[in-house]
């Protein structure tokens, strides 16, 4: 989710299909960095470290051959048009045949849900439909490659082979425009960065294999890493809050809408609110809240 999303920053996988020049921006900026005789990701090392993060842990991770500048990742902020976005296509009738069925599947899980943040279950069965076809698609992007890659745009060589790399149609927005945009997006992508780090350590998950929208968004839920410490939680009562894990999502959004003011008996301006705050999108809300109709009916 893309709270950021850009909220995506949430995000939603729902974006994550877009075509992105992957090759022609990760050789531009490769082809700097080797002029420069560094390692894309030293400096960052250094911050994290300074931050707190252990030492062999950071080396370890971005020592990984998983770990690369993610070009199309960045890309995708710069070339991101929300309005474009084929909502709608989540209320037909086929989508809400297999969100009911989802219903039935996970009613367990959805009616502790229910029960413990008094959130309808139609509304987090609207949501997880949405952000990743019922948890059939949660990404392919590299999370930590994505928050990564934005961190060091703080850095004139990444920041200029994005600019330089952008389609000839996104060229209409001003290099003053992009400059406070990498700025904005750089500073909360390495918010971002440490709160997954801190949240991968603490579950003992790997990070560098962990798959997530474009902008870093992930699991069933697409939680950006920093809304998982407050709002994660484990639906299953294993001991562990995993995003990937049906019961910890559909708990977490709960827990995540109760939070921004959900409440029985809400009216739809009132339920556009609270959901708005999971993406600020009016026509993702709207579409939300539709899907949450049929389920009722």
């Amino acid at each position: 989710m893309l709270n950021d999303r850009l909220k995506c920053e949430n995000g939603w996988c729902t974006l994550c299909g877009m075509a992105i020049l992957i090759t022609l921006l990760a050789g531009s900026f490769f082809s700097a960095v080797a002029a420069d005789a560094a390692e894309p990701f030293d400096a960052l090392e250094k911050r994290l470290v300074a931050d707190g993060f252990d030492n062999a842990r950071i080396k370890a991770i971005f020592a990984s051959p998983d770990v690369s500048f993610e070009a199309g990742g960045v890309s995708a902020y710069f070339m991101h048009n929300e309005s474009k976005l084929n909502y709608k296509q989540f209320t037909r009738i086929w989508n809400i045949a297999s969100a009911k069925k989802y219903m039935k599947e996970h009613q367990e899980a959805l009616a502790f849900a229910e029960e413990t943040f008094a959130v309808d279950k139609e509304v987090i069965t609207a949501i997880i439909l949405v952000e990743t076809k019922l948890g059939t698609y949660v990404g392919n992007k590299s999370v930590i490659n994505t928050l990564a890659t934005l961190s060091v745009m703080t850095e004139d060589q990444p920041r200029q082979a994005i600019w330089d790399d952008l389609p000839d149609d996104h060229r209409r927005m001003s290099r003053e425009k992009f400059e406070k945009k990498a700025d904005q997006k750089s500073s909360w992508a390495y918010r971002e960065l440490k709160a997954f780090l801190t949240y991968t350590e603490k579950e003992g998950m790997d990070p560098t294999i962990i798959k997530g929208s474009y902008a870093g968004a992930m699991g069933i839920s697409q939680f950006m890493p920093s809304n998982i410490a407050p709002y994660g939680k484990d639906g299953n009562a294993d001991g562990q809050v995993d995003l990937f894990v049906h019961a910890d999502a559909i708990s977490s959004i709960a827990s995540y809408l109760k939070h921004f003011g959900w409440k029985p008996g809400l009216t739809r301006d009132e339920a556009f609110k609270v959901v708005y705050h999971y993406n600020h999108s009016k026509y993702y809300v709207d579409t939300i809240l539709d899907i949450a109709d049929k389920l009722k009916g």
